[in-house]
């Protein structure tokens, strides 16, 4: 499988990750417009939505590329398991025009319910694209959400190295897209609150950048009018370091040694939110 993923060359990962991830930002900024455009769907089919496209845009893409659709957790990777650091940099290039194309596309569909919710184009929609703290409403200040997204981006690469270890107690290959989505769904549910879950620079700046060609002039800031782009960009970057950090040094340690492969997702599986 190492020879067959060399063998697509670098064009054929990045082309892989564009689409994977394109697919994953298409059911999730699609999914957050329909319920705060449209009034239709509620938290749980947000957190379902991001879920099924992480598990959908990883059965697209990590054939070719390992399906990381994640700077975060390309980083994380290429710190503890191997992946080659001259890949980062394109890969996270793709990732984020992948999210840019599909937040572009969601922006183009969703136009009238859009500014019949919201004219102004203003922090009132801007969540549909991408995070701010508490959700633009509640009393979470931009350190709070800094925090958040550290500690749900450990979360994020912890359990995933976890899945996708063939050592440890790992699903097979081509169920283990399905247990990621469950994390990302998981994570949703219990972490969305501060930040809206980014976990992923890719996932927020790639929309954001599209929002604010499209019309939303306060889409680099947040709704105290400081600048938040930066912060879901380097906290899950720090958070997935964490999470791998912890994996390898408490848990990878201590498996059981001998198993052809050591661990997957450097080699073959690499998702993420």
């Amino acid at each position: 499988m190492v020879r067959s993923l060399k063998a697509r060359g670098l064009g054929g990962e990045m082309a892989a990750e564009f689409v994977g991830t394109m697919i994953l930002i298409l059911f999730g900024c699609g999914v957050v417009a329909q319920v705060v455009a449209a009034g239709i769907g509620d938290h749980d089919s947000i957190a379902w939505a991001w879920g099924l496209g992480v598990t959908l845009g990883v059965y697209v893409a990590s054939r070719i590329s390992g399906a990381h659709l994640n700077p975060a957790v390309t980083i994380a990777l290429a710190v503890f398991k191997g992946f080659e650091w001259r890949k980062v940099a394109p890969y996270a290039l793709a990732q984020t025009a992948g999210a840019f194309l599909a937040a572009m596309l969601v922006r183009w569909n969703y136009t009238e319910v859009l500014n019949a919710k919201d004219p102004g184009l203003t922090i009132k929609t801007q969540g549909v694209f991408s995070t701010l703290p508490g959700n633009g409403t509640l009393p979470v200040g931009d350190w709070g959400a800094f925090r958040d997204q550290i500690i749900g981006t450990a979360i994020l690469v912890l359990v995933i190295f976890a899945i996708t270890d063939l050592r440890n107690t790992s699903p097979g290959a081509n169920l283990a897209p399905v247990v990621v989505g469950f994390l990302v769904v998981a994570i949703g549910m219990a972490w969305g609150t501060n930040a809206g879950y980014a976990i992923n620079p890719a996932r927020d700046f790639g929309p954001r950048l599209a929002s604010w060609l499209t019309g939303y002039d306060t889409a680099f800031t947040d709704q105290y009018g400081f600048p938040y782009w930066w912060i879901p960009i380097v906290a899950p970057v720090i958070g997935a370091v964490i999470g791998g950090a912890i994996y390898k040094y408490l848990i990878e340690r201590h498996l059981p040694a001998g198993d052809p492969l050591d661990a997957m997702p450097a080699k073959d599986f690499e998702p993420a939110n």
